[in-house]
């Protein structure tokens, strides 16, 4: 339920790092807690971002959350999927659900998140 190779915020993101990028998402506990999620507002490409701060709104039947960079950098691609079905963060928060993928300006931000354990505990989760 939570991949063991990724990295963890405490405002529920996940990255994926590969070849000083940085793939984002949501993860199964933040999909879990919005419910049916109807709309993603995601930043457009060539944009900066600064760890911790908002890139980004969520949508769902139950509320509007804001999206939080895990790392700064530039944002190198964002999923244009989810424009049209945004249900892909429900289904596969891991997968095709990912939200953006950004260039990681400083890497030593990775050392400030979770691994999955330390994740799991943060929210209660066994396991």
């Amino acid at each position: 339920m939570y991949p063991e190779e990724l990295k963890y915020s405490a405002e529920h993101e996940w990255i994926r790092v590969e070849d000083g990028r940085g793939t984002v998402g949501i993860t199964h506990y933040a999909q879990d807690q919005l419910g049916d999620v109807v709309y993603v507002e995601l930043p457009e490409v060539g944009r900066k971002v600064k760890k911790d701060e908002p890139f980004g709104v969520i949508e769902s039947v139950k509320t509007l959350s804001d999206l939080y960079a895990p790392v700064s950098g530039t944002i190198v691609e964002v999923n244009e999927a989810l424009m049209d079905q945004p249900e892909l963060v429900n289904q596969d928060p891991y997968g095709k659900g990912w939200l953006m993928v950004v260039e990681i300006e400083t890497p030593a931000e990775l050392d400030d998140l979770m691994d999955a354990g330390g994740y799991r505990k943060s929210i209660g989760a066994e396991g």
